[in-house]
């Protein structure tokens, strides 16, 4: 009789604690430098509402936009911290947990968004690994879309580029390396100093893909924009692992569900809100400035020089270029 007591104590106490897990509520706090109103804020409060309905109000997302977090360094380091649980960040903040994703990003490297869309679901496996080795679940892709040069004297070569006072994203060793290779002595600045730093005159070029440009109000200060995209501007949605591994297997599985379609989503918009800020800009009075064969192919030989470095710094090995420019070559002879 003890027995069976003791046996129907027990699996009382485990149902009670088991109602307890199911009970709670898990809140998975997410920063992202995208501006209230904007797309990419408009599709990641949907993601929020989604989880919350799907999951029955046992995980909630709380966003934090534009920037109030931080700068993307800021944000990731409170996620270490335990202060935010996950971000939606840019090729800046995804070199700081696994810069060997940024491949994607070397400048002049692709030409298209097929291109892009073809070596990422090559790479996309190994590159979440790297991501889970480095502390994140990397739980969707995004674009920021091709990026441009916006400055406020036309620049159509890289001798012009020399000329000018332009930003550098404060701590960005992509870019660094590839303003080394071309001689371009650029102003470091976290980019929530670069609207005010366009007003005084601290710089005056910025690069950004035209929608960026736009959102945060860069054009209103700069008068020409390089029709030669630069690269194309990655981003993803991360979320902790240590956070991610405390929840329930249910809501793991939802999470990175509805993450994955949350990514799919964002690229498909940005990609279409870039083609319509091209249009913008146009209308506004922003001057496009092309670039020849032969600046292009100037540009192209930095390109390597800078991969060169990168890969020399171990923060992009030298077989995954070579890797991704074979995979480029194949496609293109296929296309």
């Amino acid at each position: 009789m003890v027995l069976i007591r003791k046996a129907a104590l027990g699996l009382l106490l485990s149902l009670v604690a088991g109602a307890a897990i199911a009970g709670n509520t898990y809140v998975l706090k997410f920063a992202t430098l995208a501006p209230e109103g904007s797309s990419w804020m408009n599709i990641l409060d949907a993601w929020a509402k989604n989880v919350e309905r799907r999951s029955n109000g046992r995980l909630k997302l709380q966003i934090f936009p534009g920037g109030v977090a931080g700068d993307e360094p800021d944000v990731l380091r409170k996620v270490r911290f335990g202060q935010l649980q996950g971000a939606a960040i840019t090729g800046h903040g995804i070199g700081l947990i696994y810069s060997p994703a940024r491949v994607f990003e070397i400048p002049f490297l692709f030409n298209n968004h097929d291109e892009v869309d073809h070596v990422r679901k090559a790479l996309s496996p190994e590159l979440k690994r790297g991501f889970k080795d480095h502390g994140f679940e990397l739980i969707g892709w995004g674009d920021v879309g091709f990026v441009r040069f916006f400055s406020q004297e036309p620049i159509g070569s890289i001798d012009d580029l020399r000329k000018r006072k332009i930003w550098l994203w404060e701590g960005d060793p992509l870019v660094q390396a590839f303003f080394s290779a071309a001689d371009v002595a650029p102003i470091p600045l976290s980019i929530t100093e670069v609207f005010t730093s366009l007003s005084t005159g601290l710089v005056d070029t910025v690069y950004a893909p035209p929608l960026g440009a736009i959102a945060m109000q860069w054009f209103t200060k700069t008068h020409y924009m390089t029709e030669a995209p630069l690269g194309d501007g990655i981003g993803c949605m991360v979320v902790d692992n240590r956070f991610f591994r405390k929840l329930p297997s249910d809501l793991r599985s939802l999470l990175a569900r509805t993450g994955r379609e949350t990514g799919e989503r964002a690229i498909r918009a940005t990609r279409l809100d870039n083609e319509k800020a091209l249009t913008t800009l146009r209308n506004k009075g922003m001057r496009f400035v092309p670039w020849d064969s032969s600046t292009l192919t100037q540009a192209r030989r930095f390109r390597d020089q800078a991969a060169q470095r990168l890969a020399r710094e171990g923060y992009i090995p030298a077989a995954l270029y070579r890797r991704v420019g074979a995979m480029l070559a194949r496609y293109r002879q296929r296309h």
